[in-house]
């Protein structure tokens, strides 16, 4: 199913999800979904609350402390006060065995911070785990692979691609925010545990500047030192065959843990294999990046979602053209559709404002409730998968008559029966940080499909609707095809993903690219169309179809696509935000 750039991305393909919706978005991960992490925003708001009332109630203390310190200061610096004084005598005595314990051992301090770790334990339940952290962290390796991104321009909150000396801005944020040594310790040391020392080594490095920068310094929310940085990154350099480094790195950590035993046997460890083989002292070392979706297409794929691949201009090839297109359908003659063919072979057609800002709206307010971890097929199962990263959820048109209404556009324009079981329902995608799909075909190429045992027939064409925009990133690329569409607001994008003989069609393979930087995220919509037929009568729809090009196909309704009650195949309409 598919499609499209999307980092707050919403595929609506139309099925209702029984369960509370407060449960079902309450499951799946935070950093998978934009409207997941927009929502993570209000518990922050509670802690900062109790974080605020905490300061006042340590504030009023330390004004009482401060009152008594320069109470009895007074009596010290007054070199006149006289001891003889019975009452001044009296209460020193009195602070000496009583006040003094009184502010020593006041209950006010745990009292304020007992309140505090009560509010967060109360708050707890609703914060992301650290499976999301590491799912972030995941998130802008990624971003820092597919873009091509600069780890320290990524520091400084700047997205830049380097390449050898060129140095290209992919976006400009109206406001720079930058991270700091522990944030970037964290994404080092997901990489670290994952034993990918391709990553983990520009972002421990960075953190050790970082760190050093600040040394000295004491900052209550950071887990990591420099000497945490340091231990990491030089072993990852030992990982990575880097042994000089990882001796340098190792004996500056002594300068400040002297007493560390560990370390101070790998300095000799490392001492003795430079002396054994001294070649390593001047060997340079080459990472490789480690291939773990092993994507034969990667560069492709990577490649189109920096640049727009060789796309065609329109003046060039007289059979990429716009219009405006009704499909001798009545209910488009008052308000056609501004079509552009996009591509021929795929046939790739992008429908410019298919629906409005408030329609676009109302789907995402829909199916925002029920969002759940985008999963795919394996085997018997559906399972989560590091290569989509998204939510998903489905809507029936019986939901709000703003789905009937798209429904009945789709329907006119594509002449497809989107009702089900000949169509899906609408799928609604919200894709999260650094969200993708990596390259995939909406329709099935297996026998054992589950396509296939549910007698539901193989998608015959796919209807993207993306439900908002993107500032950077986010284009959805066909890598055979080798060309790239941008995320267009509001626009529909629609490709046959079977030939008309009832085979797949190899060039359809597509991928969402990572969203970049979303605007508030966006949301394309997926609608297909299902066969529940059996197979004879499959065969006489898709004969039917074959007599038609897809482009004859978009233009005419005289032939309906159903037969006997059916139509070619499954139809997907997909909606992503």
């Amino acid at each position: 199913m598919g499609p499209a750039a999307r980092l707050a991305a919403l595929l609506a393909v139309l099925a209702f999800r029984a369960g509370d919706p407060a449960e079902v978005a309450a499951r799946g991960d935070t950093f998978s979904a934009l409207t997941s992490v927009a929502r993570a925003l209000a518990p922050e708001r509670r802690l900062l609350g109790l974080l605020r009332r905490y300061l006042r109630g340590e504030e009023a203390r330390l004004r009482d402390l401060t009152r008594f310190y320069h109470k009895v200061l007074s009596l010290h610096e007054d070199s006149a006060t006289p001891v003889s004084n019975p009452l001044l005598a009296f209460t020193l005595i009195k602070r000496l065995q009583s006040d003094w314990k009184n502010v020593v051992h006041s209950l006010e301090a745990s009292e304020n911070i007992r309140a505090l770790k009560d509010g967060y334990e109360r708050v707890e339940q609703d914060l992301p785990a650290f499976e999301d952290l590491e799912g972030a962290a995941r998130a802008l390796m990624r971003l820092q692979d597919v873009y091509m991104l600069n780890v320290k321009g990524l520091a400084r909150g700047v997205f830049q691609r380097v390449t050898g000396s060129a140095v290209t801005d992919l976006y400009s944020p109206r406001r720079l925010f930058s991270l700091t040594g522990d944030d970037c310790f964290q994404v080092g040391k997901v990489a670290y545990d994952m034993g990918d020392y391709y990553h983990a080594i520009p972002w421990l490095e960075e953190a050790v500047s970082l760190f050093r920068g600040s040394y000295g310094e004491w900052k209550t929310e950071d887990e990591a030192s420099l000497e945490d940085a340091l231990d990491h990154l030089a072993f990852a350099y030992f990982q990575a065959g880097n042994v000089l480094c990882a001796l340098n790195l190792s004996r500056e950590f002594l300068l400040y843990s002297p007493d560390n035993k560990r370390v101070a046997r790998n300095v000799l460890k490392y001492e003795k294999l430079l002396a054994e083989s001294p070649n390593q002292a001047v060997a340079e070392t080459v990472m490789q990046r480690p291939n773990v979706p092993h994507l034969q297409t990667r560069d492709t794929y990577e490649g189109l979602c920096q640049t727009l691949g060789s796309q065609p201009t329109h003046y060039r090839i007289p059979s990429l053209y716009c219009s405006y297109e009704t499909s001798s359908s009545p209910y488009l003659l008052l308000q056609p559709v501004r079509k552009e063919v996009i591509h021929l072979e795929p046939y790739v057609v992008l429908y410019h404002d298919f629906v409005s800002d408030a329609e676009a709206q109302t789907i995402r307010g829909l199916a925002e409730p029920w969002l759940q971890r985008s999963v795919v097929a394996s085997g018997e199962k559906q399972l989560p998968v590091e290569y989509r990263i998204s939510k998903s959820a489905w809507l029936k048109d019986t939901v709000d008559p703003v789905l009937v209404t798209l429904d009945h556009r789709i329907a006119a324009l594509t002449g497809l029966d989107v009702q089900p079981p000949y169509a899906e329902y609408l799928q609604v995608v919200n894709y999260g940080i650094g969200g993708h799909y990596e390259p995939h075909f909406d329709h099935a190429t297996s026998p054992s499909s589950p396509l296939y045992r549910m007698n539901s027939g193989n998608r015959v064409a796919t209807f993207m609707i993306y439900l908002s925009s993107v500032e950077a990133g986010g284009a959805t690329a066909f890598i055979y095809g080798n060309f790239s569409v941008p995320v267009v607001k509001n626009a529909a994008l629609f490709w046959w993903n079977l030939h008309r003989s009832g085979e797949g069609d190899g060039d359809t393979l597509h991928a969402a690219c990572p969203v970049l930087w979303p605007t508030s995220g966006y949301t394309s919509m997926d609608r297909n169309s299902a066969d529940p037929a059996a197979r004879d009568l499959k065969t006489k729809v898709l004969a039917e179809r074959s007599w038609r090009s897809p482009l004859a196909f978009q233009r005419s309704q005289k032939s309906k696509t159903r037969i006997s009650g059916t139509i070619p195949g499954n139809f997907a309409a997909e909606c992503c935000w």
